[in-house]
């Protein structure tokens, strides 16, 4: 490839990317409502540790302002770790035959904005996938405590709504749920009181507003099951994020020996997953996992104290 066309794809497509996608990461953190929060804080290492303190609610008391000044034994701050894990993807190699390809001797507007946008739908379904994934695997692992439904009995709105209803009177803080497209559409059919409203629009996620809640509608692998099994996350904010989505390596190769030349372009990123309330177990889950692990609940271990201080819900049905 000369040495134009590599200016196409270095100075002109990767960062028309990476641009596209800052937008649509603003825009769908937005629209759904931060449960699902994708940014691009960087940092070192193979794993991502934060400190957290659990509510000091319990220290709460009643006092007789009649009754002896007698001592009062103290309630100590428990002092928590939540670790989140890195993980890698990449994009090829793609081929493609400059020849044919001649549209990349002259960048248009129009020929980056599609290249831009397709790799950055592309990156942002990668991590949205992703983080359901994990989310999925931690909030399933605590069983009873946030999990409402059964594989025999139908999903419904119902089942939801009592999914929700393990957080009690903290319900109000799930502010969205997580659906695939056909469960959305299920949902749809049966005539729901408020029609939807669309609220973020990408290649392969949509978000819309039933009953006041978002739906974020995306058909990540996580959300149903080999059996038939669907599910459906209800999510507090922050409840999973995605961290440093700005980290891109690309490289252009050109090779001969066929009849035309063959141009080759590859893609390398990584990004942290880091769930609410739960923190990667270092050592079952090791470093740099994939799909497999990340999706593996005993992998993700409750570290907050109460539920209600945890990424959310899940309800489960056919």
């Amino acid at each position: 490839m000369t040495l134009s066309l590599r200016t196409v794809f270095n100075e002109y497509i990767v960062p028309a990317t990476m641009e596209t996608f800052a937008e649509q990461v603003r825009l769908f953190n937005q629209a759904s409502r931060n449960t699902i929060v994708l940014d691009s804080a960087s940092f070192r290492g193979d794993f991502i540790q934060q400190a957290f303190f659990d509510s000091v609610r319990s220290a709460q008391r009643r006092v007789d302002m009649y009754a002896p000044n007698s001592a009062v034994t103290p309630v100590d701050i428990t002092d928590h770790t939540q670790t989140g894990v890195k993980v890698a993807g990449g994009f090829g190699p793609v081929r493609f035959e400059p020849g044919v390809h001649s549209w990349l001797h002259e960048p248009t507007a129009k020929s980056i904005e599609i290249a831009s946008r397709g790799f950055a739908d592309a990156l942002l379904y990668d991590q949205v996938n992703s983080a359901v994934g994990v989310v999925v695997a931690a909030i399933s692992g605590q069983g009873a405590d946030t999990t409402y439904g059964t594989d025999l009995v139908e999903l419904t709105y119902d089942t939801i709504n009592m999914a929700h209803a393990k957080f009690g009177a903290a319900s109000g803080s799930i502010l969205a749920d997580v659906m695939t497209g056909m469960q959305y559409h299920k949902f749809v059919s049966k005539n729901l009181a408020n029609a939807p409203s669309l609220l973020f629009k990408a290649e392969n996620v949509t978000v819309v507003d039933i009953l006041g809640k978002a739906v974020v509608v995306v058909d990540a692998p996580g959300l149903t099951s080999a059996t038939g099994v669907n599910r459906v996350l209800g999510l507090t904010r922050g409840a999973v994020t995605a961290s440093d989505s700005d980290d891109v390596i690309t490289n252009i190769e050109t090779t001969n020996g066929k009849q035309r030349i063959e141009t080759t372009f590859q893609a390398d990123y990584h990004f942290a997953l880091k769930v609410k309330g739960y923190s990667w177990d270092e050592a079952t889950g090791g470093k740099s996992p994939l799909d497999a692990e990340l999706q593996t609940s005993a992998n993700w271990i409750k570290v907050a104290e109460s539920i209600k201080s945890t990424a959310g819900v899940l309800a489960i049905g056919t």
